[in-house]
């Protein structure tokens, strides 16, 4: 009942009513035209290859939209005309249409159209094949001329809405740091169960880590975005909303920094009022922020805030008193350059944030251009892709062939028992597989409750028999209902579309109870092989990819971690954005492999919470090593030990990756076992940089004359918390690692 609920009541998306009402109205009108004419069949025929690629739900950019509509016109317009040529032919669609389905699920730009089109078609009355598709082409050009007639005013709306995004979420992340300055013990308040949002959100600190994550997933998105549109490629300097991602992506690896040099700070507690004065210096950074989300999402209309704050000015003076003191004697070396630290990261974070501002206030926009040409047409890439994914058997190797499979054996089940209405069970059945057990058991359950309830509405419909033009209207609600409320829960869509369907289909034959006896009993067949494909079929393969993506979770940080002793000792000026990024995709193919373990029918709960220490662990410490990289941005004299030991890490993490590759010796030692106190080395040479600190002002020194003595014992009081917990969490990311891949069966 759990399961049965949570199916029913999870939201997984937003409302789309202008997306519902133009699927709609591209439905009704030819419908009504139809009426009018006197050519009701044909105007039907129109509507359902409206609905048809209505069906693909085009999101992203009106270019990317317009791609993948023109993608889908195609398809509707080639099938409709092919399942005319199968129509009343009981054999030859079982031996066309299941290749098609399984194709559908190979390519997610051909998606289910295909092999709905033809099986719909196919299952109609013969008739012109050319007409038929003519008539469907016209169907999918006019829904999709509605989907982007916005597109001259609302072309870029897509890019500022990502855009506006991460920067709402980089501001999070700056709160998250803000809240944690000085926070108090929050261990009473955690013992405490609230239920209550509003109230969760004054008493819980905000999850830095969660935050984070956020920012960087956010960022990605927005790059992602980007990227969908076919213009300002080709041009030697950034387009400006290149420059703005960059920015936020600065603005993000600033504020990682920040806070790992505030929790060291929290080792050397300075006044109560630095601390106040930092917090708010941090949380007026984030609202301007939040002024640029909203001048980004209004093109311009909301106001972009000052270009300097007042707070900033506030924690520079204050971190300036602390400094004094340490030069007097009155604070500790250590605590001094750390604080220090924090204001240069305040500051960069400000100066960020100001460029930010600037690239807002002369706004977010980009060229027209046409779209190029690929460089190549050779199949050969994709030839290769198919025969890895093959010869591997991977997940979606084995997802079409369980996809294919249930296909052919619904299909040749209703082409043997000469079923009318047949192709309800092939739909469900196509349409309900995923790729794991608990996605399975939650579609079918939204899909049949759903037809079940849509059945019966839509037999009341035909039962009652009304006009064409009563018909029509009902035609037009239910599909703004269905293509409205689809991405909020897909038992909407089944209540609504199902009735939508049938009444498409059945728009010059009405049916009656009897019509929908049988659908309902058919769906109820399709949910059955659903689920015994996905309960007897082939495992979704999954698991036996996990020692894959370990090695290269482990590979990919051995990389970033050997990038950052390279930074360190000179030799990069900053960590490449691209290792970073190949880390952190590591990290999620871990992540969603972890997900969808959790989604099979007796999930090991043990496995799934080793990987779920492993990612976050690996998340950990690439924020560690942007955080090193940032603070040994100028150069220093002498970084002690700190290159050596970034080597050795890599080295370990190397090594356990290529253990993973062979069997283990249970008493082996771990590579985490083997990393020794080479950190107690770093420790000495802290307190020998601050005892040569000492000694260089007592022999005569200007305490504010900038020396390399003095900006090595910065770097390395920077960073010194930092490097440990760097070891810590990449000797979780090793033990976890290794641990998973022992419970791996």
């Amino acid at each position: 009942m759990t399961v049965v609920r949570g199916a029913y009541s999870r939201i997984h998306g937003r409302a789309t009513p202008m997306y519902g009402v133009a699927a709609a109205v591209a439905m009704a009108v030819p419908l009504l035209v139809g009426v009018l004419t006197g050519h009701g069949a044909q105007g039907a025929v129109i509507a359902l290859g409206a609905y048809l690629v209505a069906l693909r739900t085009p999101e992203g950019p009106y270019g990317a939209r317009a791609r993948h509509l023109a993608v889908g016109v195609l398809i509707v317009t080639v099938g409709s005309a092919l399942g005319g040529l199968l129509s009343e032919r009981l054999w030859l669609p079982v031996v066309v249409v299941p290749p098609l389905i399984a194709l559908g699920v190979a390519v997610p730009r051909i998606g289910p159209t295909a092999g709905l089109a033809v099986l719909l078609s196919a299952v109609r009355p013969p008739s012109d094949v050319i007409l038929i598709g003519v008539l469907e082409l016209i169907g999918g050009l006019l829904v999709a001329g509605l989907l982007l007639a916005p597109w001259p005013a609302r072309r870029l709306r897509p890019l500022r809405g990502a855009l506006s995004e991460t920067a709402d979420a980089v501001a999070e992340a700056l709160d998250a740091v803000a809240e944690d300055v000085a926070a108090p013990d929050s261990s009473p308040l955690d013992d405490v169960d609230l239920t209550n949002p509003d109230l969760m959100a004054v008493t819980r600190i905000p999850d830095w880590e969660a935050k984070r994550r956020a920012a960087s997933e956010a960022l990605t998105a927005a790059r992602a975005t980007y990227g969908l549109y076919r213009s300002g490629r080709g041009r030697s300097e950034p387009t400006r909303p290149e420059r703005l991602i960059e920015a936020l992506g600065r603005v993000l690896h600033e504020t990682v920094t920040l806070q790992a040099v505030l929790e060291a700070a929290k080792n050397y507690p300075p006044d109560r009022e630095w601390r106040e004065e930092t917090q708010t210096a941090i949380s007026a950074l984030a609202a301007r922020l939040r002024l640029l989300s909203g001048a980004i999402a209004t093109s311009g209309e909301a106001p972009l805030g000052r270009e300097e704050s007042a707070a900033v000015r506030r924690m520079g003076r204050a971190a300036e008193q602390i400094r004094r003191a340490g030069l007097a004697g009155d604070e500790d070396l250590v605590a001094v350059s750390l604080i220090g630290q924090v204001r240069r990261s305040v500051d960069r974070i400000a100066g960020e944030v100001a460029s930010t501002r600037r690239i807002v206030a002369g706004g977010v926009r980009i060229g027209v251009r046409p779209p190029r040409m690929p460089e190549t047409l050779d199949p050969t890439p994709v030839w290769e892709r198919v025969r890895r994914s093959v010869r591997t058997r991977s997940p979606m190797f084995r997802q079409v062939s369980r996809v294919f499979v249930t296909a052919l054996v619904t299909m040749a089940l209703v082409a043997a028992l000469d079923l009318q209405y047949g192709h309800w069970m092939t739909i469900t059945a196509m349409l309900s597989l995923r790729a794991t057990y608990g996605e399975t058991v939650e579609q079918l359950l939204q899909r049949f409750g759903g037809t079940a309830a849509g059945s019966a509405i839509a037999a009341v419909i035909l039962t009652i028999a009304p006009g064409p033009t009563a018909m029509t209207a009902i035609i037009f609600c239910f599909a703004v209902a269905g293509f409205a409320l689809r991405a909020v829960n897909y038992t909407y869509w089944a209540l609504f579309g199902t009735p939508l369907a049938m009444m498409l289909l059945d728009f010059s034959t009405p049916a009656d109870w009897h019509t929908a006896g049988e659908r309902i009993l058919l769906t109820l067949g399709g949910t059955v092989m659903a689920y015994l494909a996905v309960r007897l079929l082939w495992p979704a393969g999954h698991l036996e990819r996990l020692p894959v993506q370990l090695r290269r979770l482990l590979d990919r940080h051995a990389g970033l971690v050997r990038a950052t002793a390279d930074v360190l000792a000179g030799e990069r000026v900053r960590l490449p954005h691209d290792r970073i990024v190949a880390a952190e995709r590591s990290a999620e193919a871990v992540a969603e492999t972890r997900t969808r373990l959790g989604q099979e029918r007796l999930p090991d709960t043990g496995l799934i919470s080793e990987l779920e220490t492993a990612v976050d662990a690996a998340h950990r410490t690439r924020d560690h090593l942007i955080t090193v990289a940032k603070l040994s941005r100028e150069e220093a004299v002498d970084t002690g030990p700190i290159p050596e030991i970034l080597d050795r890490l890599a080295d370990q993490l190397e090594e356990t990756a290529e253990l993973l590759e062979e069997e283990r010796d249970p008493k082996a030692p771990t590579p985490s076992d083997e990393l020794s106190e080479e950190l107690a080395d770093l420790d000495s040479h802290l307190s020998t940089l601050t005892r040569r600190r000492r000694a260089e002002i007592r022999s005569g020194v200007g305490r504010d004359e900038f020396t390399p003595l003095r900006h090595a014992l910065l770097q390395v009081s920077g960073t010194r918390l930092t490097i440990r917990s760097l070891r810590e969490d990449a000797g979780t990311v090793i033990e976890s690692s290794l641990d998973a891949a022992e419970r791996r069966p």
